[in-house]
């Protein structure tokens, strides 16, 4: 009897996690399939044009897309569901990803359909992110779990992800070649469909917009946009995001390679950094998980950017040997962990689960918006003055992002509605 009661119970809790449990665990395959592509893709085009310019507009033809259809999707996801966005999307990236080494081998790749394709994965890549992104309150609350700590478990997702995909993908394509690891992002799309098709419960990721059909676009992607431009904590957020995205992107897509490159340490060197990184980004995710409810958001959520920006572009500048970059690279990750966590639950807390869809998707795309262009403009910026200029005036501009914002008043709205978890946000949500 005391056998089958635990089995029971181990029944009722496996099947009480299954919703969050799948959905980090499609997130994850998507996301390492990406973060291997970002490697080698941009190594591909790089070795293949030896152009640094070229290689920055691959980045801006994916991530523009990207940014575009994902603000502009909000009111499709909040109507159709996010679970069929979701795997739908995947599925599209899954065919357009796997394209790209079946043309290139058939001597059919030219650099337009290269461009076109790439277009293709970003587009529905944005809302396929979104999807899943909105899907996290949901399966925090079938599985019981606190909404601050379901954004940590998603903040270690995603760091996994970064260690794991960067690693593969620089090993794959120093073994491999760079085409090799495009056929496994294209692998882990079509996984990533099948999760959530597949193995969600049958009543996750149901419509959320509960506005009568007749409802028109236009009118659901202007509440979306009405209620973002009430709060003010969540559009400073978003502007002091954009502008270190803008960085980032400039610094993975295209600083880095053309430093692994320059430096001769070539693409295991971006894999290990970029794993390092990440690796100590999954410890700082998990503590966030495990005590971020206790710990002050605005002290550690600027510290974190303090750690993680500027130093990551200085150390490269300085033509530091591979010890001490990695070196630098760990402490970077650690201090990068605890943001996502603490940006994911003060959004969560302050959107309506009605709204969730469109406030996101005009969030994320605001804050993505600077990423298409961190590609272009690094790479036209590279050729004309070299590698380190824009290294040292890139960690410069991070640190000044990061520290002259914390000024701001609006952010010591950080804690005003610490605690609001999905059943708090959904009975607060205006009938629309």
């Amino acid at each position: 009897m005391t056998v089958e009661d635990g089995a029971a119970g181990g029944s009722s809790r496996a099947r009480r996690l299954r919703p969050l449990g799948g959905l980090l665990a499609a997130m994850a395959v998507a996301l390492t399939g990406t973060r291997v592509s970002a490697i080698a893709l941009p190594w591909f085009v790089l070795v293949t044009t030896g152009s640094a310019t070229q290689t920055g507009l691959v980045a801006f033809c994916e991530m523009t897309p990207y940014v575009v259809v994902k603000a502009l999707t909000g009111p499709l996801v909040d109507r159709a569901g996010p679970r069929v966005v979701s795997w739908s999307t995947d599925a599209v990236s899954a065919a357009a990803a796997g394209a790209i080494p079946l043309l290139h081998a058939a001597g059919l790749l030219s650099f337009p359909v290269l461009l076109a394709l790439v277009a293709v994965i970003g587009a529905v890549r944005g809302p396929g992110d979104l999807a899943k992104e909105v899907m996290v309150p949901e399966a925090a609350e079938r599985a019981g779990v606190p909404l601050e700590r379901a954004t940590g478990l998603s903040g270690v997702t995603e760091r996994l992800a970064s260690t794991i995909g960067p690693a593969v993908g620089g090993l794959l394509v120093a073994l491999l070649g760079p085409l090799t690891g495009l056929v496994l992002n294209a692998a882990c799309f079509a996984l990533g469909s099948l999760i959530i098709s597949l193995a969600l419960p049958r009543g996750m990721g149901h419509p959320a917009d509960e506005a009568p059909a007749a409802t028109g676009y236009w009118r659901r992607f202007g509440e979306g946009f009405a209620f973002l431009r009430g709060e003010p904590l969540l559009l400073t957020i978003i502007v002091m995001v954009g502008i270190t995205n803008l960085l980032d992107a400039a610094f993975s897509t295209v600083l880095l390679p053309v430093w692994a490159q320059q430096s001769g340490n070539g693409p295991t060197a971006i894999g290990l950094s970029n794993g390092v990184w990440s690796a100590t980004a999954v410890a700082g995710s998990l503590v966030a998980a495990a005590v971020a409810h206790r710990m002050p958001r605005r002290v550690v959520f600027f510290a974190g950017f303090l750690l993680a920006g500027a130093p990551r572009f200085l150390v490269l500048a300085a033509d530091a040997p591979m010890w001490a970059v990695l070196a630098v690279f760990v402490v970077s990750g650690a201090g990068g962990g605890f943001l996502n966590p603490i940006l994911g639950a003060i959004a969560f807390e302050r959107v309506p689960h009605g709204l969730r869809g469109r406030v996101n998707a005009l969030g994320d795309s605001m804050a993505w918006a600077g990423i298409p262009l961190g590609g272009l403009i690094a790479g036209a910026a590279v050729a004309w003055s070299g590698l380190a200029p824009v290294l040292l005036t890139a960690g410069a501009a991070y640190f000044l992002t990061t520290n002259l914002a914390a000024l701001l008043p609006q952010w010591r709205e950080m804690d005003r509605l610490r605690g609001r978890g999905a059943r708090e946000s959904r009975a607060a949500e205006p009938v629309v």
